[in-house]
């Protein structure tokens, strides 16, 4: 991301300060970082947040870590409520470097809550904030890659396919419409993303499944909508991609494994 703007959280008398931004269906922030670590959250609605070509889905079970100066884009794929929680590096002891996905349960959420008010007294802001540090639990980082492609022929096929995640054309097909082989296409793919055709689809079609399913809307709906004949044809892809289900993923549940993304195939 280039031509970020650098936004800055107002100082407050401990390490965090917390602050509050509805978003409509669809809207993002433009690419920015900011001088402060940053916790992400979703207080309402479903949040995604995007680094280069990786990407984090946010229901209220988990926020995202984001270190101090790292560029970021927020935004929601339905009406949600941005809490962004801002600490001072210098002030703070969390020394993540790396975008870090975080547990939230009903106890660090109600402290993301009450740190939010502007009637709390400076001993009390400290307190809490000093049990939120002792609760941000890491979870295994497994954002959803899909790179962007330079090569126009490459995004042509690209731009359909995250236009409609369900497109079911063959690479042959995609291959005929941008006028190339299929073997130029294949080399062109993996020379633009790392990733084959059909893996490259795949992410696409779970970073497209990922808002639906954490929106409750039900595995077979949302199998069907981005392009799987089966519920338990995407629950594979899933798993095998992610590391884990999709209600153990959403759920913040902290104990799968990595994800095994270099074999995919659909």
């Amino acid at each position: 991301m280039t031509d970020a703007v650098v936004c800055a959280a107002p100082t407050g008398v401990g390490a965090i300060v917390v602050g509050s931004f509805p978003l409509a269906s669809g809207q993002w922030f433009v690419p920015h970082s900011h001088p402060q670590h940053q916790l992400a959250w979703a207080r309402r609605g479903v949040l995604g947040v995007a680094i280069d070509d990786a990407y984090w889905v946010l229901p209220r079970t988990r926020a995202l870590w984001l270190p101090a100066k790292v560029v970021h884009r927020t935004g929601a794929t339905r009406g949600a409520v941005l809490c962004s929680l801002y600490f001072e590096p210098d002030r703070c002891d969390q020394d993540w470097t790396d975008p870090t996905p975080v547990g939230v349960d009903g106890l660090l959420a109600h402290l993301i809550v009450y740190l939010s008010r502007d009637n709390l007294s400076d001993d009390a802001r400290l307190r809490a904030e000093a049990v939120v540090l002792d609760l941000l639990r890491p979870l295994p980082a497994t954002p959803i890659d899909v790179p962007d492609p330079a090569d126009e022929r490459v995004r042509a096929v690209a731009d359909a396919l995250l236009a409609n995640p369900a497109d079911s054309r063959s690479l042959d097909a995609h291959a005929r419409v941008v006028g190339v082989s299929r073997r130029t296409l294949t080399r062109l793919f993996v020379h633009d993303t790392g990733m084959n055709f059909d893996r490259w689809r795949t992410h696409v079609r779970l970073r497209a499944a990922l808002p639906l399913l954490a929106e409750g809307q039900p595995v077979s709906r949302v199998a069907h909508t981005v392009g799987y004949a089966t519920p338990s044809a995407f629950l594979v892809a899933f798993r095998r991609t992610v590391g884990t289900s999709p209600g153990r993923y959403l759920n913040g549940d902290a104990s799968f494994g990595a994800a095994a993304t270099s074999t995919d195939h659909e």
